[in-house]
């Protein structure tokens, strides 16, 4: 009995994390909480300011945050990359973009992001109760959950100066171990305009509704045991993510010893969740709101607020409260190298700041050419 309820716990935690998700919205058609891991977002800056960033990211997260903002990297070649344990250390999260100058005289900058979310050595305990019922560990084995996307992204200036625009082309593979998996296609294109310290962009995420298709290869045997555990098969289905938009503005005063960069983004989404401050039935306004003080343009203090939901009391129904959750971020630049530090909240179970969050960034320098004068 003590094994069967330790397989019944594995499978059922197994089946509604992972499984559960695409079969429950073949069913209902709801279109929420598709490819989660690219909510996240990506660089310890854009995590201290609640990723309230779309308006001036100008680095190689531009891929991600408003592929736009690659125009504005001033450098030939760049390179970012960014680690995140959740859950305990059980979920890896990791992050690495690089990109190069394309064209110089239409400011034409190209990159590819790679984003990996994934949970390994899971156990597989299908097989560890023999037809006879004996116990065999040696049946046991490993598998991973994991969520890849790699970006494609490209932006150029247009029109009068200080404008630019940019696509990212998705690809996206989740798998559960051999027992299934799912391809996704999907599209984004962001917009930005700079003049002296206004910075103003828009972000569409998934402007052509990105979906993901699943197919399940379970065995007889595997179904066997998922119907005996109480657990529903899984079954090949496709997931939808609806078209996102994110305007974003930014404002930067100060002096260069003592600058101060303040950003506000409004996320606008229809996907029926009501949490939010600014939602109704069918239309949700998320706003986050982003600071950034820089000393000598060379250490960063940042901090950021997002999340901002209207909770109903339980115990009367028709009061609420405002809650929100406060992120916080470090940041160094010694050159052309860049680290970056954020400790935010991201999947965990209790309201802490919880989430360490490491990124790095290199820039590499124009190549200089040395011209040897001619003897006379």
């Amino acid at each position: 009995m003590k094994y069967s309820r330790k397989i019944s716990l594995y499978l059922l935690v197994f089946t509604t994390t992972f499984l559960g998700l695409p079969q429950m919205q073949a069913q209902d058609g709801n279109p929420k909480f598709v490819n989660e891991f690219l909510n996240i977002g990506v660089g310890a800056r854009a995590h201290g300011m609640f990723g309230s960033v779309v308006a001036d990211v100008d680095d190689i997260t531009a891929g991600f945050w408003n592929p736009a903002g690659l125009s504005n990297i001033d450098a030939p070649f760049e390179v970012s990359a960014m680690h995140a344990e959740w859950f305990g250390s059980v979920a890896n999260y990791d992050y690495i973009g690089f990109g190069k100058r394309l064209d110089k005289e239409s400011n034409s900058f190209g990159s590819i992001s790679i984003i990996r979310m994934g949970v390994d050595n899971i156990p597989n305990t299908l097989s560890l109760i023999g037809p006879d019922g004996s116990v065999n560990y040696d049946n046991v084995s490993t598998f991973s959950v994991a969520d890849l996307a790699v970006l494609l992204s490209y932006s150029r200036s247009i029109g009068k100066p200080g404008m630019t625009i940019g696509g990212s082309a998705k690809v996206i593979r989740r798998s559960i171990g051999e027992f299934g998996g799912a391809w996704g296609f999907g599209f984004d294109l962001g917009w930005q305009w700079r003049k002296d310290k206004l910075s103003l962009g828009v972000m569409a995420k998934d402007i052509t509704t990105t979906f993901n298709a699943w197919s399940f290869n379970l065995s007889e045997e595997d179904k066997a045991v998922f119907a005996t555990t109480g657990n529903e098969i899984p079954v090949s289905s496709t997931e939808l993510a609806l078209p996102r938009l994110i305007l974003g503005g930014a404002y930067t005063f100060g002096k260069p010893k003592l600058s101060y960069l303040v950003q506000v983004n409004l996320n606008i989404s229809t996907d029926g969740t009501e949490a939010g401050v600014f939602s109704g039935d069918r239309l949700n306004l998320d706003p986050t709101i982003g600071l950034e003080v820089g000393i000598s343009k060379k250490v960063f203090i940042r901090g950021g607020m997002g999340n901002i939901q209207s909770i109903v009391n339980e115990v009367n129904t028709e009061n609420r409260s405002l809650e929100f959750q406060p992120n916080i971020g470090l940041g160094i630049k010694l050159g052309r190298i860049s680290v970056d530090y954020a400790l935010a909240n991201v999947g965990e179970v209790t309201g802490a700041l919880s989430s360490h969050i490491v990124s790095l960034k290199l820039q590499f320098a124009e190549r200089v050419s040395t011209v040897i004068p001619e003897e006379f």
